[in-house]
């Protein structure tokens, strides 16, 4: 947690500043405490704070000016800030690195949008070794990934830019192919010219041909005039052939010939051109296999595949998952004026968790389709379809009350980290109600929490509270 800098808390109720410091400490982030307002801009200049959360009426006894005089020490500061709802904004336009809650503070909102914070962060970090400037986490602004195995695909296609080589990306449907190959097209010395699609599967068998090499006027009924096609269209500049394992194996001849040649000849004519194409093909199938079944040429597939390259189905690569969450909830928030805050840790969890056939695909059509149902306010799981719930366990607990104890000592087998989580947040509530006499509404007063938040946490977690 320490890459972005330690958490800030100012509140003038120390009540509510220790336990939102007791959760996020928990949680595993670095909390720094000041005995007074003093010296927090001098926190705040070193750089160690990364993220301030504060009571907004406090803050504006700290300095009236505070938000402005924090940023200009230090313009990585995240600002996320809470009070009473009608002093709240329901939107900060124009400004990402600052994020409202409305009093009484919901622990797991306040975790989702530190998460939030974090990845807004990740998103503007620049990598100090990397002279070009670019994101360490986003390459052509189109495809997003911390993972190891994005990070690899990154120096991957970088590499792969710089030669004439062609290209063959092989993944799941969902994965996002087209995107890996436009990002070769756009680091390459090509980006200037044109990139040029072609979905083999989506063409009928009788017009890929000329869709592909054009054709000349009168060579087929309804040919009433010469057309270009797609090779003309994309020379000196990067043609893209996708789903290549649907193409038949007439036209595979073909293809074959132009890539030996560098020459099309346009349905219908007796003369060849010249073209200047770097090729790049994709498909969600096994060429090996094919070619092992007849299916498709070996000398073809060997043309196609100087390179290969193969994208990781996204249950490969969970880690990213709620980086690409918040990227589309950003996405969709702007596109459609909506004002979605986040995704509660539970969501996240569930999403995490869940194997994602459809790939980023099915993920960002998910993210769009929940904030337009959403429109506002957090995302929880209740707001998820049903198939996405098929693998949540409900925790069926009757808890005696424990004392909380915060411990840094790992055991040596190691722990459950989503477990030991679950557990503290259930002996804060037990704890508040026992305190109470097992009255909710003081309970949640207790936790900085609606009356209506802790009797749904109570249903959900399926808490069973008995007084000793």
């Amino acid at each position: 947690m320490q890459t972005h800098g330690s958490i800030l808390i100012i509140d003038s109720d120390r009540k509510s500043r220790d336990l939102v410091a007791a959760f996020l400490t928990y949680q595993g982030y670095d909390i720094v405490s000041l005995e007074g307002d003093a010296s927090v801009f001098d926190t705040i200049k070193s750089e160690q704070v990364g993220i301030v959360i504060a009571e907004l009426s406090h803050l504006k006894k700290v300095a009236p000016d505070f938000t402005t005089r924090s940023k200009i020490l230090n313009p990585k500061l995240v600002l996320i800030g809470y009070g009473p709802s009608d002093e709240v904004p329901r939107h900060q336009q124009g400004d990402e690195s600052s994020f409202f809650l409305s009093k009484p503070l919901n622990l797991d909102e306040l975790e989702s949008i530190v998460m939030r914070a974090r990845e807004y962060q990740a998103m503007h970090q620049h990598d100090e070794a990397d002279d070009t400037g670019r994101h360490p986490h986003v390459l052509c602004s189109t495809i997003i990934g911390r993972s190891k195995a994005m990070q690899t695909l990154f120096e991957m296609l970088e590499k792969v830019a710089e030669s004439t080589a062609t290209v063959l990306i092989q993944g799941e449907s969902g994965t996002g192919k087209e995107l890996a190959a436009r990002a070769i097209h756009e680091l390459s010395s090509r980006k200037g010219k044109n990139f040029v699609p072609v979905n083999c599967a989506a063409i009928p068998d009788d017009l890929l041909e000329s869709e592909l090499f054009g054709h000349v006027k009168g060579s087929f009924t309804g040919a009433y005039a010469n057309r270009a096609g797609r090779f003309e269209m994309a020379d000196k500049g990067t043609l893209f052939l996708d789903e290549i394992g649907d193409m038949k194996a007439n036209l595979q001849v073909k293809l074959l010939r132009v890539l030996q040649s560098r020459e099309i000849e346009p349905v219908g004519s007796t003369k060849s051109q010249k073209v200047d194409v770097r090729i790049i093909a994709a498909t969600n199938k096994n060429l090996e296999d094919m070619v092992e079944s007849k299916d498709f040429r070996e000398d073809l597939y060997y043309r196609l595949s100087v390179i290969p390259i193969t994208i990781p189905p996204l249950r490969e690569r969970r880690e990213d998952i709620p980086l690409l969450i918040h990227n589309f909830q950003s996405i969709f928030n702007s596109d459609r004026t909506h004002s979605v805050n986040g995704f509660s840790r539970e969501t996240l969890d569930i999403l995490c968790n869940y194997d994602w056939p459809g790939n980023v695909r099915e993920l960002e059509n998910l993210v769009e389709r929940l904030v337009i149902l959403k429109s506002s306010g957090f995302i929880t799981p209740d707001d998820l379809p049903d198939k996405y719930l098929v693998n949540r366990t409900q925790v069926q607990v009757a808890l005696p009350l424990q004392d909380l104890v915060l411990d840094d000592r790992l055991p040596d087998d190691g722990i459950c980290l989503n477990s030991a989580v679950e557990q503290f947040e259930n002996n804060l509530i037990l704890q508040a109600l026992t305190r109470t006499g097992g009255n909710k509404k003081e309970a949640a007063s207790l936790l900085n929490l609606k009356r209506t938040t802790l009797i749904e946490k109570l249903k959900k977690k399926n808490l069973v509270f008995t007084e000793d």
